[in-house]
């Protein structure tokens, strides 16, 4: 076992990053093995402490915001990005205390994103602004940056309804509606089909050093992403456990509707990646400048794993 190199993988509690909780607990129950690596799973409560524990070295691989992630590589953090975490699995959440029934009724109100590098920030943005409203402090509709796991909460004490609503990968836009405080107003697979919205990035030292183990838990990521299209009943078990939540609620994310969040699509489209790149810098500016997306993109473990 000295010998397999320990690979710290970060995560957050979102059903993004449920490919990576399939794999761990199939290593746990003995379901699968590694033979090359040994997984040591860390979760992080938002994205500003797993973008931290990338930039120090604390964590050696993780699943984190596609912008992010290319903020992180022109900031100089060696890593390459290996697989898609998913694809869609966002909602746009309105508080039931705000009274919202069109995009036009968020004007006033104040919306939650995760990040400021996320791409939940470029599709409101987009929804917002084709609807003639502008997002950002002292405009039509305020931006606050709160970490997922906190968002229920906020609209729970909301008695006035100054919250619109948030955008956010489930499970904790159907934590809301389970108790109750929210209600959908769009999945984030009608604002964009099929988007990119988590990456896998794996440092660049583990790429050399042990491609043998960065191919193993690629394999394993890929069959992971199948057995939850695949297998629902079972991965809601698994996601409740990994995830802190309900049965019902992860269910409901797998289920309704069925494609809400798609995992047994995770080869990296560079395409996608260009359009996220551009419309946060060209358009939106929270991105300063732009990275080689054809050197930090590295598909061959996707290949190898057989990822669609």
């Amino acid at each position: 076992m000295a010998d397999k190199p320990i690979i710290k993988f970060g995560h957050l509690k979102i059903t993004d990053h449920l490919i990576l909780g399939v794999t761990q607990s199939q290593v746990e129950t003995g379901a699968t093995s590694f033979e090359s690596l040994q997984l040591q799973t860390v979760p992080y409560i938002g994205w500003n402490q797993i973008s931290a524990a990338m930039q120090t070295g604390e964590i050696d691989a993780c699943c984190i915001l596609a912008p992010t992630a290319m903020d992180l590589f022109k900031a100089g953090v060696k890593m390459k990005l290996i697989l898609f975490a998913h694809k869609t699995g966002s909602v746009l959440i309105k508080n039931k205390a705000a009274g919202i029934k069109t995009v036009a009724d968020f004007k006033g109100k104040m919306i939650i994103i995760p990040y400021q590098l996320s791409v939940h920030h470029m599709l409101l943005h987009q929804l917002l602004t084709e609807h003639g409203l502008t997002p950002g402090a002292g405009k039509d509709v305020g931006l606050e940056v709160m970490a997922p796991s906190q968002m229920p909460q906020a609209l729970q004490y909301d008695d006035e309804g100054e919250i619109g609503g948030y955008i956010v990968a489930e499970p904790f836009g159907s934590q809301a509606i389970a108790e109750g405080y929210g209600a959908e107003f769009c999945l984030s697979k009608d604002l964009w089909p099929k988007h990119p919205c988590c990456v896998v990035v794996v440092k660049e030292e583990l790429v050399k050093q042990h491609p043998d183990a960065v191919q193993e838990l690629t394999n394993s990521l890929v069959a992971s992403g199948k057995f939850i299209q695949e297998q629902k009943s079972e991965t809601a078990k698994i996601g409740a456990d990994f995830l802190g939540q309900t049965e019902a609620v992860v269910s409901r994310v797998l289920t309704e509707p069925a494609d809400r969040v798609i995992t047994n699509e995770l080869m990296p489209v560079v395409d996608d990646l260009a359009k996220i790149q551009d419309y946060m810098c060209d358009t939106m500016n929270v991105l300063k400048s732009k990275i080689d997306l054809d050197i930090f993109v590295d598909k061959q473990f996707a290949k190898e794993a057989g990822a669609n």
